[in-house]
Protein backbone atom coordinates (compact mmCIF):
# COMPACT_ATOMS: atom_id res chain seq x y z
CA UNK A 1 0.00 0.00 0.00
CA UNK A 2 2.74 1.99 -0.68
CA UNK A 3 1.41 3.88 -3.14
CA UNK A 4 -0.49 5.76 -0.90
CA UNK A 5 2.26 7.94 0.46
CA UNK A 6 3.82 8.42 -3.26
CA UNK A 7 4.35 12.32 -3.53
CA UNK A 8 2.48 14.84 -6.34
CA UNK A 9 4.48 15.35 -9.70
CA UNK A 10 4.35 18.79 -8.73
CA UNK A 11 2.72 19.49 -12.77
CA UNK A 12 -0.45 21.16 -10.90
CA UNK A 13 1.16 23.65 -8.80
CA UNK A 14 3.88 24.97 -10.81
CA UNK A 15 0.57 25.31 -13.78
CA UNK A 16 -1.43 27.28 -11.06
CA UNK A 17 1.85 29.86 -10.50
CA UNK A 18 2.08 30.16 -13.77
CA UNK A 19 -1.86 31.11 -14.22
CA UNK A 20 -1.60 34.80 -14.73
CA UNK A 21 -4.21 36.25 -11.92
CA UNK A 22 -5.67 38.68 -13.85
CA UNK A 23 -7.27 36.98 -17.17
CA UNK A 24 -10.64 37.00 -15.47
CA UNK A 25 -13.36 39.35 -13.85
CA UNK A 26 -15.98 38.11 -11.40
CA UNK A 27 -19.21 40.38 -11.53
CA UNK A 28 -19.99 41.56 -8.00
CA UNK A 29 -23.80 41.72 -8.99
CA UNK A 30 -24.39 37.54 -10.74
CA UNK A 31 -21.00 36.03 -9.61
CA UNK A 32 -20.50 35.06 -13.03
CA UNK A 33 -16.55 34.59 -13.96
CA UNK A 34 -15.64 37.17 -17.24
CA UNK A 35 -12.58 36.80 -18.88
CA UNK A 36 -10.89 39.89 -18.90
CA UNK A 37 -10.52 40.58 -22.23
CA UNK A 38 -14.63 40.17 -22.63
CA UNK A 39 -14.93 42.67 -19.67
CA UNK A 40 -12.61 45.21 -21.57
CA UNK A 41 -14.58 44.80 -25.01
CA UNK A 42 -18.69 45.58 -22.92
CA UNK A 43 -16.48 48.44 -21.18
CA UNK A 44 -16.76 46.76 -17.19
CA UNK A 45 -20.63 45.71 -17.94
CA UNK A 46 -21.23 41.81 -17.02
CA UNK A 47 -22.63 40.24 -19.76
CA UNK A 48 -24.49 37.55 -18.05
CA UNK A 49 -26.82 40.12 -16.39
CA UNK A 50 -25.60 43.34 -17.74
CA UNK A 51 -24.76 44.84 -14.45
CA UNK A 52 -22.65 48.20 -15.18
CA UNK A 53 -19.54 48.13 -12.47
CA UNK A 54 -17.76 51.28 -12.13
CA UNK A 55 -15.85 52.96 -14.53
CA UNK A 56 -12.51 55.34 -14.17
CA UNK A 57 -12.40 59.04 -14.94
CA UNK A 58 -10.61 58.56 -17.82
CA UNK A 59 -12.11 55.50 -19.19
CA UNK A 60 -15.08 57.84 -18.99
CA UNK A 61 -12.99 60.42 -21.31
CA UNK A 62 -12.20 58.11 -23.69
CA UNK A 63 -15.26 56.05 -24.03
CA UNK A 64 -17.07 59.95 -24.82
CA UNK A 65 -14.72 61.71 -26.54
CA UNK A 66 -13.80 61.37 -29.93
CA UNK A 67 -9.89 59.73 -30.18
CA UNK A 68 -7.50 61.83 -29.65
CA UNK A 69 -9.36 64.75 -28.71
CA UNK A 70 -8.87 65.25 -25.12
CA UNK A 71 -7.19 68.13 -23.61
CA UNK A 72 -6.78 67.71 -19.82
CA UNK A 73 -7.57 70.91 -18.02
CA UNK A 74 -7.04 72.36 -14.46
CA UNK A 75 -4.31 69.19 -13.88
CA UNK A 76 -2.50 71.10 -11.07
CA UNK A 77 -5.80 72.20 -8.94
CA UNK A 78 -5.58 69.38 -5.92
CA UNK A 79 -7.49 68.96 -2.32
CA UNK A 80 -5.88 71.28 0.62
CA UNK A 81 -6.47 70.83 3.89
CA UNK A 82 -7.70 73.67 4.81
CA UNK A 83 -9.37 72.94 8.47
CA UNK A 84 -6.51 70.22 9.45
CA UNK A 85 -8.95 67.54 9.90
CA UNK A 86 -7.96 64.49 11.48
CA UNK A 87 -9.80 61.19 12.40
CA UNK A 88 -8.64 58.12 12.77
CA UNK A 89 -6.40 59.29 9.99
CA UNK A 90 -5.37 62.44 9.02
CA UNK A 91 -7.17 64.42 6.12
CA UNK A 92 -3.96 64.72 4.02
CA UNK A 93 -2.84 61.40 3.99
CA UNK A 94 -6.16 59.92 3.08
CA UNK A 95 -5.64 62.35 -0.31
CA UNK A 96 -1.81 61.03 -0.47
CA UNK A 97 -3.01 57.94 -0.45
CA UNK A 98 -6.00 58.13 -3.23
CA UNK A 99 -3.37 60.03 -5.09
CA UNK A 100 -1.31 57.54 -5.26
CA UNK A 101 -3.66 54.60 -5.68
CA UNK A 102 -5.70 56.38 -8.59
CA UNK A 103 -2.95 58.10 -10.36
CA UNK A 104 -5.12 61.43 -9.83
CA UNK A 105 -4.78 64.72 -8.45
CA UNK A 106 -8.40 64.83 -7.36
CA UNK A 107 -11.71 62.95 -7.74
CA UNK A 108 -12.40 64.79 -10.67
CA UNK A 109 -11.19 64.60 -14.76
CA UNK A 110 -12.29 68.03 -16.56
CA UNK A 111 -10.77 69.04 -19.74
CA UNK A 112 -11.95 69.79 -23.61
CA UNK A 113 -12.76 67.68 -26.32
CA UNK A 114 -14.90 66.42 -29.63
CA UNK A 115 -18.08 64.15 -29.15
CA UNK A 116 -18.56 63.29 -33.59
CA UNK A 117 -16.70 65.98 -34.41
CA UNK A 118 -18.75 68.99 -31.90
CA UNK A 119 -16.29 70.66 -29.06
CA UNK A 120 -17.80 69.61 -25.96
CA UNK A 121 -16.61 70.65 -22.34
CA UNK A 122 -16.15 67.78 -19.56
CA UNK A 123 -15.64 66.93 -16.02
CA UNK A 124 -15.79 63.33 -14.38
CA UNK A 125 -15.86 62.54 -11.06
CA UNK A 126 -14.12 58.77 -9.86
CA UNK A 127 -15.12 57.16 -7.29
CA UNK A 128 -12.04 56.01 -6.42
CA UNK A 129 -10.69 58.94 -5.19
CA UNK A 130 -12.24 58.87 -1.67
CA UNK A 131 -15.58 57.69 -3.05
CA UNK A 132 -16.00 60.54 -5.51
CA UNK A 133 -16.53 62.83 -2.57
CA UNK A 134 -16.83 67.08 -3.15
CA UNK A 135 -14.32 69.34 -1.57
CA UNK A 136 -13.34 72.63 -2.45
CA UNK A 137 -10.92 71.19 -6.11
CA UNK A 138 -13.56 68.98 -7.07
CA UNK A 139 -16.14 71.55 -6.74
CA UNK A 140 -13.56 74.15 -8.61
CA UNK A 141 -12.61 71.76 -11.34
CA UNK A 142 -16.57 71.19 -12.30
CA UNK A 143 -17.25 75.03 -11.73
CA UNK A 144 -14.04 75.37 -14.56
CA UNK A 145 -15.66 73.00 -16.70
CA UNK A 146 -18.99 74.46 -16.68
CA UNK A 147 -17.29 77.86 -16.81
CA UNK A 148 -15.58 77.01 -20.11
CA UNK A 149 -18.85 75.76 -21.92
CA UNK A 150 -20.37 79.07 -20.59
CA UNK A 151 -17.29 81.40 -22.10
CA UNK A 152 -17.05 79.08 -25.27
CA UNK A 153 -20.67 79.13 -25.84
CA UNK A 154 -19.87 75.09 -25.86
CA UNK A 155 -21.92 72.15 -24.61
CA UNK A 156 -20.87 71.08 -20.72
CA UNK A 157 -21.05 67.45 -19.32
CA UNK A 158 -20.63 66.43 -15.79
CA UNK A 159 -20.48 62.78 -15.33
CA UNK A 160 -21.18 62.06 -11.95
CA UNK A 161 -20.13 59.56 -9.26
CA UNK A 162 -19.73 60.21 -5.68
CA UNK A 163 -20.63 59.56 -2.05
CA UNK A 164 -21.61 63.37 -1.44
CA UNK A 165 -20.42 66.47 -0.36
CA UNK A 166 -16.44 65.97 1.53
CA UNK A 167 -17.04 65.41 5.47
CA UNK A 168 -13.11 66.54 5.52
CA UNK A 169 -13.74 70.01 4.61
CA UNK A 170 -17.02 71.06 6.27
CA UNK A 171 -18.96 73.96 5.11
CA UNK A 172 -16.04 74.39 1.97
CA UNK A 173 -17.47 71.68 0.86
CA UNK A 174 -21.10 72.72 0.81
CA UNK A 175 -20.49 75.52 -0.48
CA UNK A 176 -19.73 73.88 -3.73
CA UNK A 177 -23.11 73.22 -4.64
CA UNK A 178 -23.97 76.96 -4.56
CA UNK A 179 -20.90 77.85 -6.65
CA UNK A 180 -21.90 75.08 -9.27
CA UNK A 181 -25.20 75.78 -9.47
CA UNK A 182 -25.13 79.26 -10.10
CA UNK A 183 -23.08 79.09 -13.24
CA UNK A 184 -25.51 76.39 -14.52
CA UNK A 185 -28.22 79.12 -13.84
CA UNK A 186 -26.10 81.28 -15.82
CA UNK A 187 -25.44 79.02 -18.91
CA UNK A 188 -29.04 78.46 -18.80
CA UNK A 189 -29.77 82.20 -19.65
CA UNK A 190 -27.43 82.47 -22.32
CA UNK A 191 -28.68 78.57 -24.28
CA UNK A 192 -25.87 77.00 -23.54
CA UNK A 193 -26.56 73.03 -23.03
CA UNK A 194 -25.55 71.31 -19.98
CA UNK A 195 -26.04 67.44 -19.79
CA UNK A 196 -25.85 65.35 -16.56
CA UNK A 197 -24.79 61.67 -16.59
CA UNK A 198 -25.25 60.11 -13.33
CA UNK A 199 -23.26 56.53 -12.63
CA UNK A 200 -23.93 54.29 -9.68
CA UNK A 201 -23.74 55.73 -6.94
CA UNK A 202 -24.42 59.60 -7.35
CA UNK A 203 -25.45 60.42 -4.05
CA UNK A 204 -26.05 63.50 -1.46
CA UNK A 205 -24.65 66.73 -2.03
CA UNK A 206 -23.76 66.01 -5.46
CA UNK A 207 -27.36 65.09 -6.21
CA UNK A 208 -28.82 67.79 -4.35
CA UNK A 209 -26.87 70.53 -6.85
CA UNK A 210 -25.06 69.89 -10.40
CA UNK A 211 -26.21 66.33 -10.55
CA UNK A 212 -29.74 67.34 -10.84
CA UNK A 213 -29.75 70.50 -12.91
CA UNK A 214 -28.96 69.29 -16.73
CA UNK A 215 -31.12 70.36 -19.37
CA UNK A 216 -31.07 66.40 -19.95
CA UNK A 217 -30.29 64.14 -16.95
CA UNK A 218 -29.52 60.68 -17.83
CA UNK A 219 -28.58 57.67 -16.14
CA UNK A 220 -26.60 54.68 -16.26
CA UNK A 221 -28.74 51.02 -15.76
CA UNK A 222 -29.13 50.44 -12.13
CA UNK A 223 -27.55 53.34 -11.08
CA UNK A 224 -28.24 54.20 -6.70
CA UNK A 225 -29.24 57.84 -7.04
CA UNK A 226 -30.48 59.93 -3.79
CA UNK A 227 -29.92 62.63 -1.10
CA UNK A 228 -29.98 60.40 1.60
CA UNK A 229 -29.62 56.82 2.64
CA UNK A 230 -32.41 54.61 2.33
CA UNK A 231 -32.47 54.03 6.04
CA UNK A 232 -32.15 57.80 7.69
CA UNK A 233 -35.15 58.21 4.72
CA UNK A 234 -36.74 55.18 6.72
CA UNK A 235 -36.74 56.35 9.94
CA UNK A 236 -37.28 59.87 8.88
CA UNK A 237 -40.88 59.51 7.50
CA UNK A 238 -41.43 56.04 9.43
CA UNK A 239 -43.26 54.76 6.09
CA UNK A 240 -42.34 51.78 4.06
CA UNK A 241 -40.08 52.43 1.03
CA UNK A 242 -41.08 50.70 -2.73
CA UNK A 243 -38.23 48.75 -4.07
CA UNK A 244 -35.77 50.31 -5.57
CA UNK A 245 -36.92 54.01 -5.41
CA UNK A 246 -33.15 55.08 -5.22
CA UNK A 247 -32.38 53.11 -8.47
CA UNK A 248 -32.20 54.84 -11.97
CA UNK A 249 -35.27 52.74 -13.56
CA UNK A 250 -37.65 53.89 -10.53
CA UNK A 251 -36.48 58.03 -11.34
CA UNK A 252 -37.61 57.21 -14.94
CA UNK A 253 -40.53 55.60 -14.22
CA UNK A 254 -41.53 59.16 -11.98
CA UNK A 255 -39.89 61.64 -14.34
CA UNK A 256 -36.99 62.33 -12.50
CA UNK A 257 -34.61 61.33 -15.68
CA UNK A 258 -34.95 61.78 -18.95
CA UNK A 259 -33.48 58.32 -19.69
CA UNK A 260 -31.48 55.00 -18.76
CA UNK A 261 -28.80 54.43 -20.95
CA UNK A 262 -26.32 51.10 -21.45
CA UNK A 263 -23.07 52.88 -21.15
CA UNK A 264 -22.05 51.80 -24.51
CA UNK A 265 -24.90 54.04 -26.01
CA UNK A 266 -24.17 57.12 -23.87
CA UNK A 267 -22.09 59.11 -26.30
CA UNK A 268 -24.55 58.45 -29.09
CA UNK A 269 -27.37 59.45 -27.02
CA UNK A 270 -25.60 62.59 -25.58
CA UNK A 271 -24.46 63.50 -29.58
CA UNK A 272 -28.02 63.10 -30.87
CA UNK A 273 -29.15 65.01 -28.50
CA UNK A 274 -26.43 68.17 -28.82
CA UNK A 275 -27.56 68.10 -32.29
CA UNK A 276 -30.13 68.64 -31.83
CA UNK A 277 -30.03 71.75 -29.66
CA UNK A 278 -27.09 73.27 -31.58
CA UNK A 279 -27.20 71.98 -35.43
CA UNK A 280 -28.67 74.59 -37.25
CA UNK A 281 -32.01 73.46 -38.86
CA UNK A 282 -31.79 72.78 -42.71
Amino acid sequence: MEWFHHQKSGIESAVRRDTPGDLWVKCENCKEIVYKSDWDQTLAVCPACGHHHRFAAREYAALLLDEGTFVEEDSTVAPADPLKFSAKKKYRDSVASAQKATGEKSAVLSGTGAMDGRPVSLAVMDFRFLGGSMGSAEGEKIARALLRGLDRRIPAIVVSASGGARMHEGTLSLMQMAKTSSIIGRMREVGVPYISVLTNPTTGGVTASFAMLGDAIIAEPGALIGFAGERVIRETIRQALPDGFQRAEFLLKHGFLDDVVARKDLKSWISRFIALLTDPVP
